[in-house]
């Protein structure tokens, strides 16, 4: 048996560029990972089949659980005639725009490489990755990085400067196809902030990661769930040095480098929140430990 971390992401930019033949959104957006994990316990048995178990009751372990889908792949891409045995311990909130699925799967592959000792390249292992879904391939590579194309595109980049993360969760799960669904993208009205984000990271100017924090998605999740630009605005308001929500929602986070800060607006949110989290950036590829 092998254990792994999946560790949960938050976007520090989430640009749309526009709508592909495939019927896809292009995106351009920059992803680090932060310490809120999931724990994958990965085991061959004698049996043929695929196994999941979750700590959570409400997330499917049947054929709609990514990390059942990319165990499914392994065994069908590399021939791998041994069943497999997954089990997950569930933190990341689910539904939460965490990528907490996503990285389970990622997990899942990683894991069986390592296991079976394929030796298969990352470049590959994403590969696969993206046909199970988008943010597959960046839990691959993990740390930071630029995800372009449909996500599955990755271009490493510097990690953040070092800084706490609130998170915030309101009790709400977000679909994030019905959100594409609902943008428009002749009605954005902000502009892309990747570029900026790429020149921040690069100079380690965490005035400036703040600065250009910036979800087209933010807007249409807005209006679909008020409570979630309320959210938002309280967060700004307790002091936080940026606040963006994270991919399609619902979860909000603010980023500041003062732990007294993040402890002050961690207990005000408590108050209106059931699922807040402080953690800090992993940023480079700790994870994979």
């Amino acid at each position: 048996m092998i254990t792994v971390k999946a560790p949960a992401k938050i976007n520090l930019t989430l640009d749309v560029i526009g709508k592909r033949e495939d019927g896809y959104h292009e995106v351009e957006m920059v992803m680090t990972t932060i310490d809120l994990a999931d724990r994958i316990d990965v085991a061959l048995t004698d049996q043929s089949g695929i196994a999941v178990d979750c700590t959570a009751a409400y997330v499917p372990t049947d054929a709609r659980n990514l990390a059942y889908q990319a165990a499914a792949l392994m065994k069908e891409a590399y021939g791998i005639r041994q069943g497999i045995a997954i089990r997950i311990d569930k933190r990341i909130p689910v539904a939460a725009g965490l990528g907490g699925g996503s990285s389970d799967a990622a997990a899942v592959l990683r894991a069986l490489d390592a296991l079976l000792g394929l030796n298969v390249s990352r470049e590959e292992l994403a590969a696969l990755g993206a046909r199970i879904g988008s943010d597959v391939p960046f839990f691959v590579y993990g740390g930071t990085a630029v995800a372009r194309g449909r996500g599955e595109r990755i271009e490493p980049v510097p990690a953040p400067p070092p800084c706490w993360v609130v998170l915030a969760k309101p009790p709400l799960a977000v679909s994030t196809a019905d959100v594409y669904r609902a943008l428009r993208l002749d009605a954005i009205d902000q502009p892309p902030t990747t570029a900026a984000m790429v020149d921040a990271l690069n100079r380690q100017d965490f005035a400036a990661v703040c600065r250009s924090l910036g979800n087209m998605l933010e807007a249409v999740t807005f209006s679909l769930h008020p409570e979630v630009r309320k959210l938002k605005e309280r967060m700004q308001a307790f002091g936080a040095e940026g606040v963006l929500m994270s991919g399609s929602g619902p979860t909000v986070f603010a980023l500041t480098q003062q732990l007294s800060r993040a402890r002050r607006i961690t207990n005000a949110l408590r108050g209106f929140c059931r699922d807040v989290y402080l953690v800090r950036l992993l940023g480079d590829e700790r994870q994979r430990a």
